[in-house]
């Protein structure tokens, strides 16, 4: 039986790799996140300091280091580049299948094990987010794994009918707290927020009697501040408290303001869910409901995942700053419910409802009209340059990107998935029919990222890419004039400034600079900057502007 399990979980691992590893690097780091952290970590290297975060050479105090520690190390085996940035992303991606596996057999059996990441790996956000350089991956991962730990406690310590808790309640505490810390350590203290107000709601759900106790939840938060104090502790003893205070107040900032610039309508992580998540935030309805529970565990972890979904989606529902992957820890319980509702109805413990493929197949044609939407807009796309008002848009459809047709057999396969899926479905084979679901919007977007993005991302910012490349080792200053891009840091490698001048834009367009200076900016807003001495426009492309102004000579 356990060799079984050991190869069950390297062929996982194996099938992992390759959706999420192949063509990390075949396009360019998106702004702002991708390339922000990116040059977090890359600045780390240049600077050899690996207890401050640091982007243009200033500290960044909105983010812990454990992510940029993984990019860093990424980075100094594989270069700086994209495949680099993201391979600890992609590695997550093994972890979390891989996870889900174990614990889902734990719970169940195998089958289960293998719909839960069959759901994970099959969904559209969580596998995106695999491909991707931010940090929320392993933050979800830790933050879960955590909560994990804590119900294995739970359930241990009040004699749960759970066969194969071996181990002391103080074991599951300590685990439970090391995850803690290391989630903490990846994007801060929210990891505990959350974790602390699902322990609230079931608490009050457990009609307010204590199912912890109290030594044991000082442990817990003994072992994950130890954890955490190994970069939290070290840069107050090293540096003073200023970056850590900093770093509060930001996270202060961001959940009360709309400081991340995205403000959003309440429901906004709702639709997101609904979206992102398919086909899983579909499949997952069935089991928001009351169904019958095989035992006391069953009904129990259900419960904790339904109150995990709604605490993380309620309170960044309430939080002001609305971005998508905020609520992308409620992936965890979406894709288990939906890998619930194709067990129980597997075992015929929970009756099929039409309208669930209804609703799946509605969504799904949704998303595949918008897959099949983008080869046929890219190839008209000169016919629809003139209905289109906002100019730098039209200078961005007119870069030179050749599209054959055969991108749209992505959205064919969608549609493929759908017709089979609901085939199945109808003749009630469920095993079936999860594994044409999953497995095609899998192998969906593992097509989309290497056929369909790359050719999307040169009409966004190719052409100021490409510029910041070209200026790699030439000794000037380069930034953007009108917009924010973290894009000058990372693609020109820049140098530590050695005149803290370089830091004005003012001096960089009027002053006595000792170097050229190189400027991007957009149609739309270069107007202005034309009209100071010395500027030469050296040529527009795809609706930038790149200008340049020579070395001021005395």
């Amino acid at each position: 039986m356990r060799a079984i399990k050991v190869s069950n979980v390297v062929l996982l691992a194996v099938v992992a790799a390759l959706l999420f590893i192949p063509f990390l690097g075949r396009v360019h780091l998106f702004d702002w996140d991708e390339i922000n952290f990116a040059e977090c970590a890359r600045e780390m290297i240049k600077l050899d300091d690996y207890s401050r975060i640091y982007v243009n050479f200033k500290p960044f105090w909105e983010k812990p280091p454990m992510f940029f520690w993984m990019q860093s190390t990424a980075m100094k085996l594989f270069g700086i580049n994209e495949f680099a940035s993201r391979l600890p992303n992609a590695l997550c991606g093994i972890v979390t299948l891989v996870t889900l596996f174990l614990i889902g057999s734990r719970l169940y059996d195998r089958k289960f094990g293998i719909l839960w990441a069959l759901a994970y790996g099959g969904s559209l956000f969580p596998n995106m987010y695999f491909k991707s350089g931010i940090i929320d991956p392993w933050f979800n991962l830790f933050t879960f794994v955590s909560l994990y730990y804590f119900i294995l406690y739970h359930w241990k310590r009040n004699d749960y009918d759970k066969p194969g808790l071996n181990r002391t309640p103080l074991f599951y505490a300590v685990w439970s707290g090391l995850f803690m810390g290391l989630a903490i350590l990846t994007k801060g203290q929210v990891a505990l927020m959350v974790f602390l107000l699902v322990l609230g709601v079931y608490f009050i759900w457990n009609r307010f009697r204590f199912f912890f106790g109290w030594g044991h939840a000082l442990l817990f938060l003994v072992v994950a501040t130890a954890v955490s104090c190994t970069w939290y502790g070290w840069e107050t003893w090293k540096n003073g408290p200023w970056f850590i205070t900093e770093f509060l107040k930001y996270q202060y900032r961001l959940f009360t303001t709309h400081d991340a610039g995205q403000a959003g309508f309440f429901g906004y992580h709702y639709v997101v869910i609904l979206i992102g998540c398919f086909p899983s935030s579909i499949f997952a309805i069935p089991s928001f409901f009351k169904t019958t529970a095989s035992s006391r565990y069953d009904k129990d972890f259900k419960r904790w995942m339904v109150i995990l979904f709604w605490v993380v989606t309620i309170l960044f529902s309430i939080v002001q700053s609305r971005i998508i992957h905020y609520s992308s820890l409620a992936w965890f319980p979406v894709t288990f419910l939906a890998a619930y509702t194709f067990y129980k109805w597997d075992l015929k413990e929970m009756p099929y409802k039409k309208y669930i493929g209804v609703l799946v197949t509605i969504l799904g044609v949704l998303v595949a009209v918008a897959l099949l939407g983008v080869t046929l807009v890219a190839l008209n796309l000169k016919k629809i340059i003139p209905y289109v008002k906002d100019p730098f848009a039209q200078a961005n459809m007119a870069a030179d990107v050749h599209w054959s047709g055969w991108e749209g057999a992505v959205g064919t396969l969608m549609v493929i998935t759908l017709i089979v899926g609901v085939m199945m479905l109808r003749k009630q084979r469920f095993t079936q029919a999860a594994w044409t679901y999953f497995g095609g919007t899998a192998l969906v977007i593992f097509l989309a990222a290497a056929i369909i993005v790359p050719k999307v991302e040169r009409y966004s910012q190719g052409a100021a890419i490409d510029f910041f490349e070209a200026r790699q080792g030439e000794d000037c200053y380069v930034t953007v004039l009108g917009y924010w891009s973290y894009a000058p840091f990372f693609y020109t490698h820049k140098e530590k400034p050695a005149n803290e001048n370089a830091y004005s834009e003012e001096w960089l367009l009027k002053g006595d600079i000792d170097k050229p200076a190189y400027f991007v900016t957009k149609i739309d807003r270069v107007e202005g900057y034309l009209q100071h001495a010395g500027i030469l426009e050296l040529y527009r492309k795809n609706g930038f502007v790149f200008l340049k102004r020579e070395k001021v000579t005395k």
